[in-house]
Formats: C-alpha cells, sequence, structure tokens
C-alpha cells in the first residue's frame, strides 16, 4: 500500500557499515546465555567469565566512598586526574620495570582496558589497514579493528609451542599494508606468556618495520612457575611505536568499576584524549580516585590471588588430562585453560560450538566455544571460581565426554 493511504509503513532500520561489520561479544553471549539457566533456578557451574571472584580489596573500596562522600563527583580532565596518571606511571616502572618511567603526558586514563584498545585502533586503523592478531585471540580485537575500517590477520601459534607468539612468523605476516600488531602476553584464553627475549625481538620486527605494536598487559601479574611479570616497555630503543593497554579489572579485582589506561608517546595520548573528549569524556571521577588508591596501595591482594589460581590451575590441568581424548597445554599466566576436544566431535556434536551448548544443556557447565577466539576444536574455561566448583565442573566434564567418547564418527 502506498504511503499516505492511512496504513503505517515500518521501514526497516538502516544502520551503519561499521556497526553491521561487528558482532555481539561472544563471551558475552555465553554469559547472558548461562545467567537465562541460573535464573529457572538451575544448578550452573559456570567456567565462562573473565573475571577474578574475588572481592575488591577494601582499601579501594573505602577510597572510592570517601570520594564520594567529598564529593568528588564532577568531570575531570579528560585523559584522567593528574594524580591518577602519575601514580600509574609510578606503579608500572615499580612492578612491571618499564624504564625509563613513562610521564603524565605519556598516559590517559580509561573506561577500562577494553576502552583503551578501543580507543589507540581507532586513533591509529584506518581503512584498509592491516592488523596482525596472533591466534587464539581475545574475542574483541578482530571487531574493534573491523569498526575501524582495518582487517584483521591472524598469525597461527601451536599448541606444541604452548601457543607463544614468535618473532618470526610475526614478521612473515608483515605486508605493505601492516598498520599494528597487537600482542597479549599473558594470553587469554591460551595462558601463554612470551619470553622477554622474544618479546623483545618482536619490538625490533615492528620497530625496524615501522608498525605500532599494541601490548595488552590486562594479566600481567598473574604468572606461574619461571614466567614472570614483564613489560616489553622494559626494552631499551622499544618506546617509539609501543602502545601499552592496562587495566585494573584482573589484578584488582575491579572488573565492574571499568578502570583502564594507555601509555603512549605524547603525541599519540593527545590524538586519544581528542577522542576520548567526544565520546566518554573523563573515566568515573569517583573510580578514579579508587583505582589512585590502588595504585598507590599495597600488593597484597593481587599476591593472595595469585596463590589460590595457583591452585587452581594445578587441580583443573589435572582433572582435565585425566579425562580421555582432552588434551591441554599448560597456562603460564592468566586464569583459564584451553583444552582440546576435537576427539569427541561426533555426526551430533562436530564442533566446539556444538559440544558448548550440548554441555551446558546436559550437564549445565558453561564454557567459551574455540572458535570465538579463532582456535576450533577448543573450549576456554576460567578457573576465577572455586575448588569446590572445580571439582563439581570436572565430574559433569567426565561424565559427558565419557558419554561422547563411544559415539560414532
Amino acid at each position: 500500500m502506498e504511503r499516505g493511504a492511512g496504513l503505517k509503513i515500518e521501514e526497516p532500520l538502516q544502520l551503519t557499515d561499521r556497526v553491521n561489520r561487528i558482532s555481539v561479544s561472544p563471551t558475552m553471549a555465553v554469559l547472558q546465555e548461562a545467567e537465562k539457566y541460573k535464573a529457572r533456578g538451575i544448578n550452573v557451574v559456570d567456567f565462562g567469565p573473565g573475571e577474578p571472584d574475588f572481592p575488591t580489596p577494601e582499601h579501594i573500596k573505602r577510597a572510592a566512598i570517601k570520594a564520594l562522600e567529598e564529593n568528588k563527583t564532577k568531570y575531570t580532565a579528560a585523559p584522567g586526574i593528574p594524580p591518577l596518571r602519575q601514580a600509574i606511571c609510578d606503579w608500572h616502572a615499580a612492578n612491571l620495570g618499564s624504564s625509563p618511567a613513562y610521564q603524565p603526558a605519556e598516559c590517559v586514563v580509561t573506561s577500562g582496558g577494553k576502552h583503551a584498545i578501543f580507543n589507540a585502533i581507532c586513533a591509529l586503523v584506518g581503512h584498509g589497514d592491516e592488523v596482525l592478531i596472533p591466534a587464539p585471540y581475545w574475542v574483541s580485537y578482530p571487531d574493534i579493528v573491523k569498526y575501524a575500517g582495518g582487517k584483521p590477520v591472524f598469525v597461527p601459534t601451536r599448541a606444541e609451542d604452548g601457543f607463544r607468539l614468535r618473532a618470526a612468523n610475526l614478521e612473515g605476516a608483515i605486508t605493505p599494508r601492516t598498520r599494528m600488531a597487537i600482542v597479549n602476553s599473558p594470553n587469554n584464553p591460551t595462558g601463554a606468556v612470551i619470553r622477554p627475549e622474544e618479546f623483545a625481538k618482536i619490538s625490533e620486527v615492528c620497530r625496524r618495520e615501522g608498525i605500532w605494536l599494541l601490548s595488552d598487559e590486562c594479566y600481567s601479574h598473574f604468572t606461574y612457575g619461571s614466567a614472570k611479570p614483564f613489560t616489553v616497555a622494559s626494552v631499551a630503543g622499544s618506546r617509539e611505536r609501543l602502545i601499552i593497554a592496562g587495566s585494573f579489572s584482573k589484578t584488582f579485582a575491579m572488573t565492574g568499576w571499568r578502570m583502564g589506561y594507555l601509555l603512549a608517546p605524547q603525541p599519540l595520548i593527545a590524538a586519544v584524549t581528542k577522542l576520548q573528549s567526544q565520546s566518554t569524556t573523563n573515566a568515573t571521577s569517583i573510580v578514579q580516585y579508587a583505582a589512585l588508591e590502588a595504585a598507590r596501595g599495597p600488593m597484597d591482594s593481587v599476591w593472595a590471588m595469585l596463590a589460590e589460581y595457583t591452585l587452581r590451575r594445578e587441580r583443573i590441568l589435572n582433572g582435565l588430562r585425566a579425562i580421555p581424548g582432552i588434551t591441554c597445554t599448560a597456562p603460564e599466566g592468566a586464569f583459564y585453560v584451553f583444552p582440546s576436544i576435537s576427539q569427541h566431535f561426533t555426526a551430533d556434536m562436530p564442533s566446539d560450538t556444538a559440544a558448548a551448548q550440548q554441555l551446558l544443556e546436559r550437564e549445565h557447565v558453561s564454557v567459551v566455544p574455540g572458535e570465538a577466539f579463532g582456535a576450533p576444536g577448543c573450549v576456554r574455561i576460567s578457573y576465577a571460581t572455586s575448588l569446590e566448583r572445580i571439582e563439581e565442573g570436572l565430574r559433569r566434564f567426565a561424565r559427558f565426554f565419557g558419554n561422547t567418547s563411544g559415539k560414532s564418527q
């Protein structure tokens, strides 16, 4: 019917190309699906969330309350309050070894680590630019690159190498269109940790080829065995095209507070500040004062979390490896294991996505499919949950995969 004839015609919603290029975060989709089961009163073992199950330390919470009581609730400067920017620079030098220490003009405070990465990519990546992303990768990297108009180029890593990125592999993927490489160590989802000497080689490749190196240090302080907290900003001559993305979320159990930062050359920080001034303006004022206390305060809570994660890591590794047909590389950092389950695929369960769905439906265990991370055949399991829940989850895993192992392939 024609317009104006009394019947309203609903026009389809027209969205921009930049929004149509991206998808909903797969990890958020898994979380939402698990919540539906929980809302029905079902006992779900939730291995999906990528966040600490520990509370934010008391001294950090008290700092936020104090800031609220003192009415520190106004706008702040777009790059963050000066004391916090200085404290972040000092904390990074003291705890990760950046040398020389960054200066406040080389720091911008963001609303979480994801926001820091988003701003850096939007400031540097244009249409047709290629961004190298080692796989497996954190789910948001490709979509942020695509939103900015860039092209994600995946650089495979191997389970036999502990999923560690090699400088030679990165160099082999560089083309005249390459603008940036994103490196995440410790890695989400694999827990891989790049050794300092290899990281220095990666930095040198990027410097020599004139591309930006974005180092995501979200899990910097959760390392095991011989792996230690490290920043590539401690490597001499690395800083000209280096971007450090940091987060308070994991280190200080502050995921919901949304607090992160970028450390980078001053001209890039100025560009990100300009972008931020036209979008979020500033990170929440009271959260900045809580972060100030976190950066200046003790690290005791971090070491307590790490000690607990170490116990959980050992238990879940042993439990998974005891299930026939499941193989699992030992993570050297973060709080995830990334087992291969492909030996259990059947005509009725042909992929990790199908396996994750059936695990939730039949055993009420929530995991994230490896396909979301560019690694079909695996699933990501977070051990940021209690040992009791890990034990229950392992029992359900063993029962589920025991029931699938005998089915026809």
